[in-house]
């Protein structure tokens, strides 16, 4: 079916698991985005590992397919060419069930995440196969891989056995991403960044959009607690290493001054156990359902991404419950300038726990900036727009 007439267009979805529950950023990025395509006519079938069981009613016009939970082993891992993401979801289980899907017509292949990686051979033969033109290969980033994985290897402080294997990983995703990203007719981005970095000849910028809860109205007062939350799912190496090392600097310097760090979303136990250890302003809440009686008691977020770009969703959470952000300069990436000025931001972690000090009690200045930043964001970051914005960029293409 022609791109011009979205309705009707069909999609194959192919991700590392089924998004629900929305745990995690980039599981609601993949959530949304693919629902965004659905609601604006195209008919999309969701492939992930997972199951159904947390998929809300309200999400049913996506054709959510599970391939179950099986993945490979970590170690079975180690000595596949693929990076780890793409190697241990690679099971048979999984691609029996894509191989099934790709006998049946599709406009549309989207290749969700670099980890998706290990099934681009059998999405290209697809393809070829296919009269010219007819199919679609579209790769939905959701950072620049690369990068990310450099920095981490690079910066991380862990032993030399540890570091080996993640100089291998950096190796393996260096490898895979550029195979995807030549093999796609389209690039997605989360921003302009990463569109820029990562050099596809034919690429297109979707930012988040948000549909979560919304403070209309709130002002901080001396009785607003000196609290800071940091929300996030911590189950990822990259984020894991960003928590240990903010912790490090913030929690004296916060005990000092009388201060209280809230850290919300799932940290491993093991080093949920070693940081409650060191710990004297921080607690730990784990994952929570609704987390707006801690964002109300906060005069402060924080986002101390000191590895890994990308746009940070959590972002959004802070501005629609009219929270002030602290965040590393760098990790403002996607943000527009309107909203990056109304951020309380600093180079280096240690800059930034002494900027959250110094300005945690300036209230004027804390009401002023998460007033505007409602204001901006309330008009920019909408999901169906991102959608359209996809399905039109594949109907440019296509005339090009």
């Amino acid at each position: 079916m022609p791109l011009d007439s979205t309705a009707g267009a069909s999609i194959l979805w192919i991700a590392r698991y089924i998004p629900y529950p929305l745990d995690a950023g980039a599981k609601v990025y993949s959530a949304k985005l693919a629902e965004s395509l659905a609601a604006n006519g195209a008919q999309v079938r969701f492939l992930g590992i997972g199951q159904r069981d947390g998929i809300p009613d309200t999400s049913r016009h996506v054709d959510w397919t599970p391939v179950g939970n099986i993945r490979r082993s970590n170690i079975r891992a180690l000595f596949s060419r693929l990076p780890n993401a793409a190697a241990i979801d690679a099971s048979g289980a999984y691609t029996r069930a894509l191989k099934r899907q790709l006998h049946e017509n599709w406009d549309v292949i989207v290749l969700d995440g670099y980890g998706t990686g290990w099934a681009l051979d059998l999405c290209t033969r697809y393809r070829a196969q296919r009269a010219k033109g007819r199919v679609r290969l579209v790769h939905v980033s959701h950072n620049h891989e690369t990068n990310l994985w450099r920095s981490m290897a690079r910066d991380s402080r862990v032993s030399p056995l540890r570091k080996l294997a993640l100089w291998q990983n950096y190796r393996k995703v260096r490898w895979l991403e550029r195979r995807v990203i030549n093999s796609a007719d389209l690039l997605t981005t989360i921003t302009d960044e990463d569109g820029v970095s990562l050099g596809a000849a034919h690429q297109v910028t979707l930012t988040p959009g948000y549909d979560g809860p919304v403070v209309h109205d709130r002002r901080i007062t001396t009785n607003t607690p000196r609290r800071v939350i940091l929300m996030g799912s911590f189950q990822w190496v990259v984020k894991q290493e960003n928590l240990r090392r903010f912790i490090e600097l913030a929690d004296p310097a916060f005990q000092q001054h009388g201060i209280e760090l809230d850290v919300v979303g799932d940290v491993p136990a093991p080093l949920r156990a070693t940081l409650q250890r060191q710990v004297r302003a921080t607690h730990f809440h784990g994952f929570v359902e609704d987390p707006s009686r801690l964002l109300a008691n906060a005069r402060m977020a924080v986002v101390p991404e000191v590895i890994g770009g990308g746009f940070k969703l959590k972002f959004l959470d802070y501005f629609f419950a009219r929270v002030p952000v602290a965040t590393l300069t760098q990790a403002i990436a996607g943000l527009p300038e309107e909203l990056r000025r109304e951020t309380f931001s600093a180079a280096t972690l240690g800059q930034l726990v002494d900027s959250m000090v110094a300005n945690i009690d300036r209230l004027d200045d804390l009401n002023r900036m998460q007033a505007a930043c409602f204001t901006a964001s309330s008009a920019r970051f909408r999901w169906p727009d991102r959608g359209r914005n996809l399905l039109d960029a594949l109907s440019r293409q296509q005339h090009d």
